[in-house]
């Protein structure tokens, strides 16, 4: 990797490089604890202290900030142990410094440059998991993209709500849709798994005058790994002119040759909200939310596109881990996790007192099982 960096003509970039790898290497290398320190590790751990008049240099700082993460000395040693990221990582956490870099660009060449960042990750997600000429929208909390597109819908349906606010909700209020299996949070309003049931749920609300507006469906949750009707789902908000937003960990298999037809199904859906985090083993990656809409001045109002280049930056970390795993890299990783997934669950089948809970799903990264005991005489 030194040889590499000496390539990089800009100095500031090449430094920032090779500090993050020192860095990360202290940090990772620093499991064990310096005895001889006990008395400064003690003012500087949990007990703040002045600001010295003189300045730290970045080996100190670093240290200082390696006793924190270590902790105390009498806690367990495995909730003191950082956990190795890998190469791959550190190109995720050189994005957050690079930003901060990139920043002090003049405005037009970072215009330009955060705009192709922008464009770069957008075309790449869309292609990798098969959402033609989508849109992105790039975000550090989970939910902040669901409750962008909750906005963008409403804009979409209440054409007086930017002057009026809230009060025009009042005459005809909107229902949002939840699946069953959605995970805890996410709203009041949860539909039935029964397609038919969900529609005459549906007409109930447009008969008292409410306003059905949003149907989240589910594919593969962690907690429940069940995928949603999504194809059904679909055709039901077209015929009601319902969003229809899908998530899931089984949406990671969209970039795998072979998908099921349910989850293929997610490919046609207003929205959907992506976590290559967790997918990819990526560290301190945004979330995105993939939607099509064709009014931009709506998707600005929304939230989900701005002007300013500190909101675009945010898919830096992104650009640069895409583009280090490859395609064939990260195809190869949410591959390696459906076959580690379905090694599981076979090896949990020969287990005696463990029920598998969901196995209709092909080539799912999640293994539902459940332990139970065989009670005496009870005939199980």
């Amino acid at each position: 990797m030194e040889a590499s960096l000496e390539k990089i003509a800009d100095p500031t970039l090449a430094e920032m490089g090779k500090n993050l790898k020192e860095a990360m290497k202290m940090l990772e290398d620093g499991q064990r604890r310096i005895e001889e320190e006990k008395e400064k590790k003690l003012l500087s751990e949990d007990i703040p202290g002045p600001l010295q008049g003189s300045g730290q240099d970045m080996v100190s700082i670093l240290q200082l900030v390696q006793n924190l993460m270590h902790g105390e000395e009498d806690e367990e040693p495995q909730s003191t142990r950082i956990q190795n990221i890998g190469e791959q990582g550190h190109m995720a956490l050189l994005g957050h410094s690079l930003g901060a870099y990139i920043s002090t660009l003049d405005k037009e060449r970072l215009r330009k440059l955060t705009t192709r960042i922008l464009s770069d990750t957008t075309l790449w997600l869309c292609r990798i998991f098969r959402y033609e000429n989508g849109c992105a929208y790039f975000h550090e909390e989970e939910r902040e993209g669901l409750a962008k597109i909750c906005r963008l819908a409403i804009h979409s349906r209440y054409e007086d709500f930017v002057v009026d606010g809230f009060n025009v909700l009042y005459n005809k209020k909107p229902v949002i849709y939840l699946s069953a299996a959605a995970r805890p949070g996410l709203g009041q309003y949860l539909c039935n798994q029964d397609v038919a049931f969900l529609e005459k749920l549906i007409k109930d609300d447009i008969e008292r005058g409410r306003l059905p507006l949003l149907l989240v469906a589910n594919a593969g949750t962690a907690a429940v790994g069940h995928t949603d009707k999504i194809g059904r789902l679909k055709e039901l908000c077209e015929q009601y002119g319902i969003w229809l937003h899908v998530e899931g960990v089984n949406l990671a298999t969209l970039a795998l040759g072979y998908v099921s037809s349910s989850v293929l199904a997610a490919t046609k859906c207003d929205s959907m909200t992506l976590t290559p985090g967790p997918w990819l083993g990526l560290p301190a990656v945004p979330t995105v939310t993939l939607y099509k809409h064709d009014d931009p001045a709506l998707t600005l109002v929304a939230g989900l596109t701005s002007n300013k280049p500190a909101d675009k930056l945010r898919a830096l970390p992104l650009w640069l881990s895409l583009q280090y795993l490859g395609l064939d890299g990260i195809v190869e990783k949410i591959k390696h996790a459906c076959q580690l997934s379905q090694r599981l669950q076979e090896s949990l089948k020969k287990v005696n007192h463990i029920k598998i809970l969901v196995e209709d799903e092909l080539s799912s990264p999640v293994v539902v099982f459940r332990f139970f005991q065989e009670l005496p005489n009870s005939g199980r």
